[in-house]
């Protein structure tokens, strides 16, 4: 990658970073108030479940994703697809995970903000099909966290518009 891709991907990241902390900063303003984001520490215990979390999906451990998430949780995909939507409880959010896998998904961490009741991520994630068009974007995730147990998540994607073509096109 050359300096000037370099550059122009930074500056991206971090628009895109600027963007996803101001949207979530309205829509969790009553609920978390005057609380701050540390983005640099690496041992938080919410940091550690959120890592957790990854090395799981990243090898498909069902059994590890069911002890890392609540039982009631909420995960909220947000689009014109069909896999937009509010999936609520373990098995819908593996059930969702599981409909992923045919997009072949992988997901790699840029930066990560914790406080103790939240954790914010913005990775970059990627489809991974022999045919057709892939996707390759970045997304930022709210986890919200609960006695050591992920119960909601929010999804904020790089360009919706792009995520509801690419899911609408592969899943009709």
């Amino acid at each position: 990658m050359n300096r000037r891709d370099f550059t122009g991907k930074t500056l991206w990241v971090s628009g895109g970073i600027a963007l996803g902390m101001n949207t979530i900063n309205g829509m969790l303003n009553a609920e978390i108030g005057n609380q701050k984001f540390n983005f640099m520490s690496t041992s938080h215990p919410n940091l550690t479940l959120i890592n957790s979390f990854f090395e799981a999906y990243g090898k498909n451990d069902i059994d590890s994703i069911k002890n890392i998430l609540a039982a009631d949780i909420k995960w909220h995909i947000p689009g014109q697809h069909p896999l937009s939507g509010t999936k609520k409880g373990v098995d819908e959010v593996l059930r969702f995970f599981q409909k992923l896998n045919k997009a072949a998904f992988k997901a790699e961490p840029i930066v990560m903000g914790v406080n103790d009741n939240y954790v914010i991520d913005c990775h970059k994630n990627w489809s991974n099909l022999e045919t057709g068009k892939n996707l390759n974007a970045m997304s930022c995730l709210l986890w919200k966290i609960e006695n050591n147990r992920i119960v909601e998540v929010h999804n904020f994607p790089e360009n919706q518009h792009e995520v509801d073509a690419f899911f609408s096109k592969l899943y009709s």
